[in-house]
């Protein structure tokens, strides 16, 4: 990736850092009364809310079919949305065979449980929120917070917010800047509209990377949470330039592509058990839904 890196990526992790948090004066100092206080309210709250999601009958989910969506690449480059660039969803028997299946389980589901959920907040504040803080924050930043299970919760100072917002606020900058430019750069590549509107899986999972017959390359992904429904990638004479371990269900996120005297050079940035660069050259590419 030229742009749209691993290092792009961690920074957008480190954009609205501020959101959903409060001023609350006694962060100042460590103060376990306050930390039960808020702790139990936040807790009421994960619970509720919980709560509503396993009460949620997944029916709903079946009226996505035959609705209207805009391919994501669209959204991210900011370009102006007309009629041809919206598709109609169909959904594939596989997806509505899964939801079937929700619907079966939704209607013999057991009592929600209060003592797990409970324990799954605490797991949350004391271990995950913590330790994603401590990874995203300065260190100069961290040294001001009094008590990291308040912060944790949603809650610091006046002046620890301030400076949370003006971090947030350079990065999302910087993040722009270079979006900006990707753009721009996927602008002035000469590349047939067919490719260059159809080459976008943001978060669609990759459930096949094979070699076919022909000894093309050949992905095949899972579209469910993605923005289209176009599932099968081939890249015909193919020559790998870079690919790093377990491709196999990983979550593609951004893309780059590149004119080439001999076709194109693909860049695809996927999440895994850790991100991942792919980068495939080839004569040609194929897209099509299975």
């Amino acid at each position: 990736m030229k742009y749209l890196t691993k290092e792009w990526y961690e920074l957008c992790q480190r954009t609205w850092l501020h959101f959903g948090m409060k001023v609350n004066d006694g962060a100042a100092v460590y103060d376990e009364a306050l930390y039960l206080r808020l702790y139990r309210r936040k807790e009421k709250e994960f619970v509720k809310i919980q709560r509503e999601i396993y009460d949620a009958d997944p029916r709903f989910a079946l009226e996505q079919d035959g609705c209207t969506i805009t391919p994501f690449y669209i959204f991210a480059n900011g370009e102006e949305i007309d009629v041809e660039d919206k598709i109609v969803y169909h959904m594939p028997s596989d997806e509505r065979e899964h939801i079937l299946k929700r619907i079966e389980e939704y209607d013999v589901r057991p009592p929600f449980d209060v003592l797990k959920c409970r324990e799954e907040f605490r797991s949350i504040q004391e271990t995950v929120k913590i330790r994603e803080a401590e990874e995203k924050i300065p260190h100069e930043l961290l040294q001001q917070i009094a008590d990291m299970r308040v912060f944790s919760l949603g809650y610091c100072t006046k002046e620890v917010l301030k400076q949370l917002k003006r971090y947030s606020n350079e990065n999302e900058k910087k993040m722009k800047h270079v979006l900006s430019e990707n753009s721009e750069a996927r602008m002035a590549e000469s590349i047939p509209k067919s490719i260059k509107e159809n080459f976008g899986f943001h978060d669609c999972r990759v459930k096949e990377f094979t070699i076919d017959k022909n000894k093309n390359i050949v992905i095949r992904l899972d579209t469910r949470g993605g923005f289209t429904d176009l599932n099968k990638i081939t890249f015909v004479s193919p020559d790998i330039i870079k690919q790093e371990e377990h491709i196999m269900g990983s979550v593609w996120l951004y893309e780059e592509l590149y004119r080439r005297d001999n076709g194109y050079e693909a860049h695809v940035l996927l999440a895994g058990e850790a991100m991942l660069d792919l980068i495939i050259s080839c004569e040609d590419i194929v897209i099509d839904k299975e």
